[in-house]
């Protein structure tokens, strides 16, 4: 008890002051680790101790001795790091000694042989900022550093990334700098790390990685160092699949230009490995013909020339190869359509009641609005029939009924003729069908026939003569602006995406003739706008912006304006940077509609990007403005709130009650003096009086300020552009068209009437025939708006959203539209085209502008745009209908048809599933889920993948879509 007593009052005073405490805790851990260790582990610290003073001690006989017995008991434990090795823990007290005893020693390849090990304690023991472990893995000459494993390297790969960032971060200092002391300050603080070294070490370390299947840090090591191109070379047969997916997954999410230098690498290892159809994609993906004719040159067989081909062919290229000429130019598309038909049993035509299905609708007011013979009804059916039968060359409505044309009147006449097209599409027995109509005497039917020609001729050339252009030249020059403008259309049409220059000579000076009504100029650069799509050609790009320069406000002051302004976006779509020096020129155009236009054109260029940077923008630029009062700061200050607020702070966070009223408070009746409401905008009566209120607080500014109506039909076109951007810029990158979605649910609520009319056409266009419920039950509640304009487009996104997949909801939701809007002819004209829509083809064809290889197809996509922009103003685009034949010109069949290496088609089972994202995962992951087997030719829907079921037949390309050729396994064995 003595003791006991004696040993607290010992401890009395000590307690009193705080350090002591904190050795007397230091020493407790000490004495418990101590404790713990097993008699095995002890001996391996006592015996690393040893090794350790011998090292500190003065006799350099036992240097390298001691130094290899160090080496090896590191080594024999860091095969496995799922924790701490035991020798680098124990090792890590001595880490300052072994540092010193690196500067004392003076022996070249002693000190070599120290830094390797101290590289390695370096991991356990380096804070952040030293990057001791690079440091001393510099200063060392030892080349096998994959001795040291997998974590090592990993952290070597870590610090070679953040060292070289921080040269960066300096080096733009200094450049912004005139100091001369920072120069010198830069040249001393990274004379250990120069980029040569960096560059070196990390060319050790990538085939470490490439050899571990650690072909995504391999990436990222070079993509930080900022030497992706250096790859090829460590590539080989095992590793350049993986190394390609993980590169070409990067790309949406690289700021250029790192993502063109991450398409261009892949490409080469593509092209090495002799992958071509898959180097070919990405060729097409970076837009240079250069690269395809590489591709081309590669191989001498002509079966995969041919493969090559069908791929070109899909996406409607103006790439010229001699021999496989005739499959670019699409000659064979409706033979294989129609053979698709036949093994699907399609062939029979259908007519426009087998989609409206009138007897389930048990309401009156249908038969009421529909059973007389109405003009507007006849045309929607004329439509409807074209959709259905489109590319089939039979139909029970028009081709043998002469008299169906005269059922309906004016421009309807038009449209009704041309639809015979449709049903002819990329057929050229078409034109003798249409060849009657040009001999009679209405204008109206006449312009019908030379745009039916145009439909029947999209897309197929065939090689020299081209008979669609022979027929449509002479109409071009017509007095008739009627004729004119069909014929500028069909020609638009037929050769979309051709780059044909014969065509361009003759729309040309059109285009760029501004004596001509404007409309006529319109067309001419919508057509060309078309036919040269993404190709940024500077005459085209002139003779635009020449129309803007020298027409007179009033004639510019029209829809067709907008048309125009697409037109020059088209030229320039996808092509990234390269629309910088346009917008320098149209900033430079005194005219209040050249904000619109940069909104546009931007959008057009980056389109698929996923530019975070520009979709802020755009939603700025949706921001409601505050009428500038006396104190303006004060005004840009809430304007930016109401920024934050509603665009960021929605999309970060969960919405509170009180955000929301804030939210509507600001943004509803600026300039109103009647007192703010409070106000949950998600029924459709509460967003009626919103509207309401939001239209009389325009009108009160108006008869207030008398602002000058250019500029606001300037701003009006500015966010309807904003709207379609933003859909623009997300489309293909999944989490951003969720986001995107969100987005538009929030400027449904809060925009005002132009951005609620354009909401529904970008949320068309994100879902593009991929017809998920939420999105078409969103559009469906939108499709009852007290804004019959936003109504009406509702309707025709929902149209889009299920194009050519026979949806069975959507097809009911629209039925009963029909119903619903049996009175209002337009919306019920909307509802049929609708309805023609999503029976496209009778489901077999698609708009969707990505394919399997996630390829954008401009092509289908400016046909989309056209209609889109034009539906920013539901009413002019209902009067100029013919303007809706453009998307004909982005309708494909989604079929996979195979062929054998003769040409003639096959059968062969198929598995068909949603298609899994398989890039970065270990092993051989399966790429499609869900799969049904089917015998070719079968349908592919959006987000479907196919792959063959056996081993019996090898393929030409990766991807099984389209038209796939086939040649037999010489190694199948059908036993097994």
């Amino acid at each position: 008890m003595s003791n006991i007593g004696d040993n607290v009052k010992e401890t009395k005073p000590e307690l009193t002051t705080a350090p002591t405490n904190e050795e007397k805790v230091k020493d407790g851990k000490k004495a418990a680790e101590e404790e713990e260790l097993s008699e095995e582990d002890l001996k391996l610290k006592t015996d690393l101790e040893n090794l350790v003073d011998i090292l500190k001690s003065d006799d350099s006989k036992l240097f390298e001795t001691t130094l290899n017995q160090l080496k090896e008991f590191i080594k024999n434990s860091t095969s496995s790091m799922t924790a701490v090795p035991k020798p680098l823990k124990f090792l890590r007290p001595a880490y300052p000694d072994l540092c010193s005893v690196y500067d004392k020693w003076t022996d070249k390849t002693l000190k070599s042989s120290i830094a390797d090990v101290l590289s390695v304690l370096a991991v356990t023991y380096s804070d952040d900022k030293s990057h001791d472990s690079l440091r001393f893995r510099m200063l060392s000459d030892e080349t096998n550093i994959d001795s040291w494993g997998h974590e090592y390297i990993r952290h070597l790969a870590l610090e070679i990334g953040e060292v070289h960032n921080e040269q960066i971060e300096k080096e733009a200092e200094v450049a912004s700098s005139d100091s001369e002391g920072d120069v010198k300050e830069l040249s001393g603080s990274s004379f250990e790390f120069s980029k040569e070294s960096l560059l070196h070490l990390s060319l050790e370390i990538v085939p470490y990685f490439l050899k571990h299947n650690g072909e995504a840090d391999a990436v990222d090591l070079l993509l930080e160092i900022e030497a992706i191109d250096k790859l090829p070379q460590y590539v080989d047969e095992n590793t350049y699949r993986r190394v390609c997916q993980y590169m070409i997954a990067c790309v949406p999410l690289l700021p250029p230009p790192e993502d063109v230098s991450f398409l261009q690498t892949a490409y080469s290892i593509y092209l090495s490995e002799s992958q071509l159809t898959d180097a070919l994609t990405l060729a097409i993906r970076l837009g240079d013909e250069t690269l395809i004719r590489a591709v081309f040159d590669a191989t001498a067989d002509p079966v995969v020339h041919k493969q090559l081909a069908y791929i070109l062919a899909s996406q409607r290229s103006s790439f010229q190869f001699e021999s496989v000429q005739d499959i670019i130019g699409n000659t064979k598309l409706s033979e294989h359509f129609l053979y698709l038909a036949k093994e699907l049993n399609l062939t029979g035509a259908k007519v426009p009641e087998d989609v409206y299905k009138s007897h389930l609708d048990n309401s009156k007011s249908v038969f009421a609005g529909t059973g007389l013979d109405s003009a507007q009804q006849n045309l929607a059916a004329s439509f409807v029939n074209g959709l259905l039968n489109l590319g089939y060359c039979n139909d029970k409505l028009i081709v043998d009924n002469d008299n169906w044309v005269y059922k309906t009147k004016g421009d309807g006449m038009t449209s009704a003729v041309a639809n015979i097209g449709s049903i002819f599409q990329w057929n050229l027995d078409g034109l003798q069908q249409l060849d009657k109509y040009l001999y009679v005497d209405e204008p109206e039917i006449k312009a019908g026939a030379l745009l039916g020609i145009g439909i029947a001729g999209s897309g197929v050339h065939d090689g020299d003569v081209e008979p669609t252009l022979l027929l449509l030249q002479d109409y071009v020059t017509s007095s008739d602006p009627k004729i004119s403008s069909a014929a500028m259309l069909g020609l638009g049409i037929a050769f979309a995406g051709s780059r044909n220059e014969e065509v361009m000579g003759l729309l040309l000076p059109i285009a760029a003739d501004t004596s001509l009504p404007i409309e006529t100029s319109v067309m001419a650069s919508l057509a060309l706008g078309h036919i040269f799509v993404g190709t940024s050609n500077g005459d085209i790009t002139a003779s635009i912006i020449d129309n803007f320069l020298e027409r007179s406000a009033i004639e510019l002051k029209t829809e067709w304006t907008r048309f125009l302004t697409l037109a020059l976006g088209l030229i320039y779509l996808g092509q990234g940077e390269q629309v910088d020096d346009v917008l320098e020129t149209i900033s430079a155009i005194e005219h209040p509609m050249v904000s619109a236009m940069e909104v546009l054109v931007s959008a057009c260029a980056y389109t698929g990007t996923g530019d975070v940077l520009l979709i802020q923008d755009l939603l700025h630029r949706l921001t409601p403005k505050s009428v500038k009062k006396e104190d303006e700061e004060d005004e840009e200050d809430e304007g930016d709130k109401e920024d934050l607020s509603k665009f960021l702070g929605e999309q970060l966070s969960e919405k509170t009650e009180a955000s929301d009223e804030m939210d509507v408070d600001e943004v509803e009746e600026p300039t109103s003096s009647e007192p703010k409401a409070k106000k949950d905008p998600t029924t459709t009566e509460e967003v009626k009086d919103d509207n309401e209120q939001k239209s009389d607080g325009v009108k009160e500014e108006g008869s207030s300020d008398n602002k000058n109506t250019e500029e606001d039909a300037s701003q009006t076109d500015e966010v309807l552009y904003a709207v379609l951007g933003i859909a623009m810029i997300a489309l293909g990158e999944d989490i951003g068209k969720e986001m995107t979605l969100r987005h538009f649910g929030h400027l449904m609520h809060y925009g005002n009437e132009h951005i609620r009319r354009m909401v529904p056409l970008a949320m068309g266009l994100v879902s593009i025939s991929d017809p998920q419920m939420k999105v078409f039950d969103t559009l469906s509640r939108f499709s009852h708006d007290p804004d019959i304009d936003v109504s009406i487009n509702s309707i025709l996104a929902m149209g889009l959203c299920g194009a050519g997949t026979n949806n069975a909801r959507l097809a009911q939701l629209l039925r009963q539209l029909a119903s619903y809007y049996s009175r209002e002819q337009n919306a019920l004209f909307v509802t049929r085209l609708a309805q023609g829509l999503v029976h496209l083809g009778k489901g077999t064809m698609t708009l969707d502008v990505f394919n399997d290889a996630h390829l954008l197809n401009h092509v289908t996509l400016a046909s989309l745009l056209t209609v889109l922009v034009g539906m920013s103003s539901p009413s002019f685009m209902l009067k100029h209908h013919q303007l809706f034949f453009m998307l004909n010109s982005g309708v494909r069949p989604k079929y996979i048809i195979t062929l054998n290496e003769d040409g003639e088609p096959i059968k062969i089972n198929v598995r068909v599933g949603q298609a899994v994202d398989t890039v970065g995962q270990a092993g051989k992951p399966k790429t499609i889920t869900g799969w049904i087997t089917q015998s070719t030719p079968v349908l592919l829907n959006h987000g479907e993948r196919a792959e063959l079921e056996t081993d019996e037949y090898i393929s030409y390309t990766k991807n099984i879509e389209g038209i796939v050729i086939l040649k037999k396994n010489p190694d199948y064995d059908s036993k097994e």
